[in-house]
């Protein structure tokens, strides 16, 4: 097991350095692109190096990536920059299809999964409480269709998270330009800023991708008096369709009175096609008997169900031939 202080100075040594780690074959830079350090990805990516630590011959160095996103990670391993990393099972999808908007209609076909359903992720709005008693608004719908000043905040481009947004206003016949036609705003940080924003005033809308205990939206719902608002259903079922999951958040946040209503982009672990089958299969088999280090990790890998880890719904891409084997050789596939 591993408590946080263990894996914050972890995390530092990767970051710094890299842990040095062998390779299945030769010596090589084994990069797994995670996200910003401190981050519940970045938390993964350190704990399964350390994991893999000792089920590797001597030789490689494991290097956790401290940037990217749900969007920029399936770019980064189709091309080779890492050659494994986390998803969303949502941009995995859109990726290996070639979505016109979110990839431009480029396909990205060199990814294979590893595991899947590792964690739900939620795509979520929170509403600073002042803001809604001084508007009198009820509604997502009502607030962003209003016409009123707003002000949006959320992380950069390569995150998944502006994407689905802009999906969100697209769902009721909005963009960006329509609603700051309206004087709204837009504000978008890197996620360790924007709490600071919610608390301090500066921003009414916080969107999110959210799970128990991100640290973020925690840090949101403890200093900043927010309110979790249900997305509109008819948004809800337009972005069902366009590969999001229609799957209600568990109330984990003082902010929430009910769960909230919204969608699920899935997460999952992939690879290049070109990664060994012999190593693909050691980090399935790390990932899926490893649950209980994971979850000492980060509380959010709590529902990862291996035996679920290799089927469609989890995972949007076809599988590693590797991770097959591994499955198979369980009897679950």
């Amino acid at each position: 097991m591993f408590d946080r202080k263990t894996l914050l100075r972890v995390a530092a040594a990767v970051t710094a350095v890299g842990i040095v780690l062998p390779s299945i074959s030769q010596a090589e830079t084994l990069k797994i692109q995670a996200m910003r350090v401190n981050t519940g990805w970045y938390f993964f990516g350190a704990t399964l190096a350390k994991l893999l630590q000792p089920k590797v011959p001597a030789g490689t160095n494991v290097e956790v990536v401290p940037k990217g996103g749900g969007v920029g990670n399936v770019i980064s391993v189709d091309t080779g920059k890492a050659q494994m990393g986390l998803a969303n099972v949502s941009t995995a999808n859109w990726g290996w299809a070639g979505h016109p908007t979110v990839y431009k209609g480029k396909q990205y076909r060199n990814i294979r999964a590893l595991a899947g359903g590792l964690n739900s992720v939620w795509f979520v709005a929170m509403v600073r409480s002042e803001y809604l008693k001084d508007t009198g608004f009820k509604t997502m719908e009502e607030i962003l269709t209003s016409g009123k000043p707003v002000r949006i905040s959320m992380k950069p481009a390569g995150s998944t998270v502006p994407v689905v947004a802009d999906m969100l206003f697209d769902s009721l016949g909005l963009d960006r330009a329509a609603i700051q036609k309206g004087g709204g705003e837009f504000i978008q940080v890197a996620a360790k800023q924007l709490p600071d924003l919610v608390r301090d005033d500066r921003t009414d809308i916080y969107f999110e991708s959210a799970f128990k205990g991100h640290p973020s939206v925690t840090q949101a719902d403890q200093t900043g008096k927010v309110t979790f608002m249900d997305l509109p259903a008819a948004s809800i079922g337009k972005l069902a369709k366009a590969g999001l999951i229609a799957n209600p958040m568990p109330v984990y946040f003082k902010g929430q009175a009910a769960p909230t209503q919204a969608v699920d982009f899935g997460t999952l672990l992939i690879a290049n096609k070109d990664m060994s089958d012999d190593l693909a299969y050691m980090i399935t088999k790390t990932v899926c008997e490893s649950k209980a280090d994971m979850v000492a990790a980060h509380k959010a890998w709590g529902n990862f169900k291996p035996e679920n880890a290799w089927k469609p719904e989890n995972t949007g891409v076809p599988l590693h031939p590797g991770a097959i084997r591994y499955y198979k050789e369980r009897g679950w596939m």
